[in-house]
């Protein structure tokens, strides 16, 4: 009796299994380069996105030593009294300020000669962390003699960027550089070099001359008032200061 011959192994079937093992190993190596590489590309995602986050400092006033403050202007040159005023474009009282006040006290006595106008902004308060980069996004409109319209919309939409807001304001920033027509290049370059930070310590360093602590605060005439103050006592401040500076009183303006 013949004995039965062992059954034959198709290749066919070793071959078959022989690809599914090497099939598996490949895609496991894959599976593996795709997490490493996803655990990197968020390592530098969150590295990139800290370094956005990082709020912009400016250097102490002691920083600004043989710096000039010049501040930024508003009307004629020659107008017999100068309205300075002090102001943190984070803060609340210059914000109402800025959008309340303000527009008449350049309809009534800045747009008609009767007095200039000069801004110096700085950062009184450290929880305005948001504070220098505006004061830097202002600036940088400044460049493009645009500081006052960037000016405006800042005060106007300082809820959208406000330290309470966002930890990132340069976005919205951004928007506004956009919507105020500016040379995108020319104004990133700019920000992102941290331009003008000595200009903003130079008036920080003029507040604390002055003897100023807060925000706003104004001088008007040789005369310092460390309070906010109202249309109303912006222009009997400057109808005084023309008297003792012997010219004739203001007409109203309407």
């Amino acid at each position: 009796m013949t004995a039965p011959r062992p059954a034959k192994t198709s290749p066919n079937v070793v071959r078959q299994t022989r690809g599914g093992s090497s099939r598996r190993g490949f895609y496991v190596v894959l599976l593996l380069i795709a997490v490493v590489g996803a655990a990197a590309i968020a390592a530098v995602l969150q590295r990139s996105s800290a370094a956005a986050a990082a709020p912009v400092v400016v250097p102490p006033p002691t920083a600004a030593a043989g710096i000039r403050p010049v501040g930024y202007t508003l009307g004629n040159a020659t107008a017999p009294v100068e309205i300075i005023e002090f102001a943190d474009f984070e803060c609340p009282v210059c914000g109402q300020f800025a959008t309340v006040s303000e527009p008449d006290v350049r309809k009534q006595l800045i747009n008609t000669g009767l007095a200039r106008y000069r801004m110096y902004d700085l950062q009184v308060n450290t929880a305005h962390r948001n504070s220098p980069a505006a004061s830097l996004a202002a600036a940088c409109a400044d460049e493009q003699g645009k500081f006052w319209p960037m000016h405006d919309r800042l005060f106007e939409g300082q809820n959208d960027w406000n330290s309470e807001a966002t930890s990132e304001p340069r976005p919205v920033f951004a928007g506004y550089a956009q919507q105020l027509g500016l040379d995108m290049t020319r104004w990133n370059q700019c920000f992102d070099a941290h331009r003008h930070l000595e200009r903003l310590a130079a008036n920080r360093a003029e507040a604390e001359r002055v003897g100023f602590q807060g925000t706003p605060n104004f001088v008007i005439g040789n005369r310092l008032y460390a309070n906010p103050l109202t249309f109303d006592q912006i222009k009997a401040a400057v109808d005084s200061a023309r008297t003792r500076a012997g010219a004739t009183p203001p007409v109203a303006v309407r």
